[in-house]
């Protein structure tokens, strides 16, 4: 058994371990209580389910239950301090917080279902209580999906709270009960409030789950992606030519995800660090080597290697030393996987003069190759933005054929292995990587020169007014 394979050993046990130790401390808190055990079963049965399922791992299923556990403490809070305020208990806050946290309808609808349960029996507020907490939370859940503004949280909050004020209208149909001022004050304001006030949990407590679960949320994904970030401004200022690569990768690697229903935010801002390693010795690539020439002209192949391969680790320790999500982490090795450093690769058996004395293996990426399909379409992004800058002629069909060719290779070479992408999704990404490019690199009108009264032309004057045609008059019939 390798060392990685032991460590993963020692940390699926140290889970199974925290989740069994987690489990009796919930039954004997439930028997202590004098809460009905029916209650743990429900939870650890749930929990079974979704772990045999495989939709989620151990880590997973133990965030889930610091969620749960969380919601139910704060519900035994405020029910010890304040009694009759039981109604303004933030059930809804669960829905939202594993929807922003996980992104699944599937878990958020457990998860709301579960600890609406539990919740309302603890308080026994019999059914009507438990099915009220329970399309509250769903609701509330359902309200963020993909989420990026706080609005959008309270937005959420209004229609938890609207549709557990139904909820309990339906409870208590009689009119002249829902209007007396005592139900009011003890019922329906409380309902009301419910709803903002999980908005306002959220909000206080999101930033703290996030760390807890080692999760990223679009409001994260958000605050990285703005170009006043520590390691964003860096690259601005030392390596400008990677960082307008990193800009083009993005955008065409954004709208590929999107185009096949991938997490094109996630997508965006790991490609807007996946070469950040380059800021060690930006002029050693090509991007950045404005009028000082080609410095792997003056170093043999095998150093020019070290340098290439040596940007992925120096990645990784700045993105570490800067304290960024694993997801994001991810996309520095994994936009190379595994791929062969083609053009040292042939200068070092040009070199040689054979090639059995050049091990390929040495001019390939340490890997690991995509294992999710945002870190696979910026690698294939990332390929094919630098095989198309290098055309000569940007034509739509050389940028189709490039597009086609790269991607090719890439599945040929072995590189998409291990991610989930399907060749039909693998298509749709081809001819959306096409559809940019072409974009971007129209062709512009060529403007006249200018003729003089006698018909001559004025080269000057000509070349003045073409400038200024350029930059200040309207855009030509192709969009320029």
């Amino acid at each position: 058994m390798t060392t990685v394979e032991t460590t993963k050993s020692h940390e699926q046990i140290t889970r199974y371990v925290t989740a069994t130790f987690l489990g009796i401390l919930f039954v004997a808190f439930c028997y202590l209580m004098n809460y009905s055990l029916i209650l743990p079963l429900l939870v650890i049965l749930m929990g079974a389910h979704l772990r045999l399922s495989r939709n989620i791992n151990s880590r997973m299923l133990l965030n889930l239950g610091l969620l749960f556990m969380v919601i139910v403490a704060l519900a035994y809070f405020i029910q010890y301090k304040f009694p009759n305020t039981t109604f303004v208990i933030p059930v809804a806050s669960i829905g939202m917080l594993t929807m922003l946290l996980f992104n699944s309808y599937r878990l958020t609808l457990i998860m709301s279902f579960v600890t609406s349960v539990f919740v309302g029996n603890m308080l026994d507020g019999g059914f009507g209580m438990m099915i009220m907490f329970f399309s509250g939370a769903m609701v509330g859940g359902y309200a963020v999906y993909e989420a990026r503004t706080r609005g959008q949280l309270f937005t959420a909050g209004l229609f938890a709270s609207a549709i557990q004020t139904i909820a309990l209208i339906l409870m208590y149909p009689d009119s002249q009960k829902i209007l007396a001022g005592e139900f009011m004050s003890e019922y329906l304001y409380p309902t009301v409030a419910n709803g903002f006030l999980s908005a306002l949990f959220v909000v206080a407590t999101l930033k703290i789950f996030e760390s807890i679960c080692g999760v990223l949320t679009n409001f994260s994904l958000l605050e990285l992606s703005d170009f006043n970030n520590p390691l964003l401004k860096r690259m601005i200022m030392e390596a400008p030519g990677t960082y307008h690569h990193s800009l083009v990768v993005s955008n065409l690697a954004e709208a590929a995800s999107n185009e096949i229903g991938a997490n094109g935010l996630l997508t965006r801002v790991g490609a807007y660090y996946h070469d950040i390693g380059k800021m060690s010795k930006p002029e050693y690539f090509t991007e950045n080597q404005l009028m000082g020439g080609n410095k792997h002209d003056a170093i043999e192949p095998s150093m020019s290697r070290l340098v290439i391969i040596n940007h992925v680790k120096e990645g990784i320790e700045l993105a570490k030393k800067h304290k960024l999500n694993q997801a994001i982490i991810d996309f520095i090795p994994q936009h190379h996987g595994t791929s062969l450093i083609f053009y040292f690769h042939q200068k070092a058996i040009e070199g040689a003069g054979d090639v059995r004395e050049v091990d390929e293996e040495n001019y390939r990426y340490p890997g690991p190759k995509p294992q999710t399909r945002e870190t696979a379409i910026t690698l294939l992004a990332d390929s094919v933005e630098g095989a198309t800058r290098a055309l000569d002629e940007h034509t739509p069909s050389s940028i189709q054929e490039t597009v086609q060719k790269v991607i090719n290779n890439k599945f040929i070479d072995g590189q998409l292995d291990e991610c989930p992408l399907t060749l039909k999704e693998i298509d749709r990404i081809a001819k959306t990587f096409t559809r940019i490019l072409s974009a971007m690199y129209h062709g512009r009108v060529k403007y006249p020169e200018k003729k003089k009264e006698n018909g001559h032309s004025n080269r000057k004057s000509s070349e003045k007014d073409n400038s200024e045609t350029n930059s200040d008059q309207e855009p030509g019939p192709n969009g320029s």
